[in-house]
């Protein structure tokens, strides 16, 4: 399968792309611990059937050193005992911040509120604004038809 276009080649989503691209970077950069950003980008582009950023960011988190056993059982992190309680926090709050349209109150307070007993409001900030990055990256690859399994760790710098 091919893209249905090349998001770097077009002016108006190569600024588009650079802009999210800054962005995430901005994200990478903050106290939210580096394997919970993985795995938080691993789970919503499994939830959303992203397969180029499931690929990207199961390669990722394996090249940062991330465990096999830990990367096979994020989609079933609820009925494991890998995942630590503020893990667990943070893929609860991504699977309720990316199914919105499933439950009419969005995330609930009680997501929020364990979320809050394990990161601080820098860490918060920055696991809200990772969770609305990777929908947005999910969503653009998903409609252009990205194909999976062309990406190297190192790939985009």
């Amino acid at each position: 399968m091919d893209a249905r276009m090349n998001l770097i080649a077009s002016p108006l989503s190569g600024a588009f792309m650079k802009h999210i691209n800054s962005a995430g970077k901005a994200l990478t950069g903050s106290t939210l611990p580096p394997a919970t950003q993985e795995l938080v980008k691993l789970r919503a582009s499994q939830i959303n059937g992203c397969g180029f950023c499931t690929d990207m960011h199961s390669k990722d988190a394996a090249a940062a050193g991330e465990s096999a056993t830990r990367l096979n059982l994020v989609a079933a992190w609820r009925e494991t005992t890998v995942f630590t309680e503020a893990e667990r926090a943070a893929l609860e709050l991504t699977e309720q911040g990316t199914r919105i349209a499933d439950a009419a109150g969005g995330v609930t307070d009680e997501a929020w509120e364990e979320a809050a007993r394990h990161y601080d409001e820098a860490q918060l900030a920055a696991l809200v604004g990772l969770i609305a990055l990777i929908n947005a990256y999910n969503r653009v690859n998903v409609i252009v038809r990205q194909p999976a399994g062309d990406y190297q760790p190192g790939m985009f710098g």
